[in-house]
């Protein structure tokens, strides 16, 4: 069942045809990859291991951010940049060990490309893993996946929605935001167009409904009933 949130005021044209998805938590689930890549290297610099849980909360804003919430707060930035680098080695490896999409994606992904709909990825994650795990997990389903680097601010600035719907040859008018965190539901707020909350994810339906998703859904496939 969709829940609309009520608190939501904004009316959109219904008539979508673009589609930018979150990458972790939305469409694929790469927290253990995520959190032995990190531990991996918090034991090299002989800091103390964090959870699957505290991971889980971290994630979402960068990954150096990640790296910044997991070391001690005595830590210098000096130390943080090179904990930072060491971790996009590791994740590099790992990043295809244990992820994998979450149930219903990979039929939701055929579906919207058998009705033309226009797809796109922008994630926090760093370009290179976006691109990677893109073209390995999901091929030519998906046409336009943007990671954080140096020339786009990273969410929940809009840029990388701007960017995308650019890419595509797109407009906002028509475009739709899916997402399973904070950080997403801004994004899209800050780019104007509505957001789909999806609960299978690394934040809890209480946390995007508190942040104003448009819609919840628990399942992949409601997405096609919103658009």
């Amino acid at each position: 069942m969709i829940n609309k949130t009520p608190m939501i005021e904004r009316k959109f044209d219904m008539r979508y045809n673009t589609v930018i998805f979150d990458l972790d938590g939305t469409l694929l689930n790469t927290i253990d990859d995520l959190s032995d890549s990190l531990n991996e290297v918090l034991f090299q610099y002989k800091h103390s291991t964090i959870s699957v849980d505290e991971v889980r909360r971290f994630v979402g804003n960068g990954a150096r951010n990640l790296v910044r919430q997991s070391v001690p707060e005595h830590c210098s930035e000096e130390e943080v940049t090179l904990i930072f680098e060491d971790f996009k080695k590791a994740y590099k490896s790992n990043m295809q060990n244990k992820t994998r999409p979450y149930n219903g994606i990979m039929e939701l992904l055929l579906d919207l490309n058998r009705y033309n709909y226009k797809i796109a990825i922008v994630s926090n994650k760093f370009d290179t893993a976006v691109k990677s795990l893109a073209n390995f997990y999901f091929g030519n389903l998906v046409t336009v996946a943007i990671g954080e680097s140096n020339e786009i601010k990273r969410k929940p600035a809009p840029d990388s929605i701007f960017t995308a719907v650019q890419e595509l040859g797109s407009d906002l008018h028509h475009a739709i935001m899916v997402g399973d965190s904070e950080t997403d539901v801004r994004t899209a707020k800050n780019a104007g167009i509505p957001c789909v909350g999806v609960t299978w994810g690394f934040r809890s339906r209480e946390v995007l409904r508190s942040e104003g998703a448009d819609y919840l859904i628990d399942t992949p496939r409601e997405i096609l009933t919103i658009i």
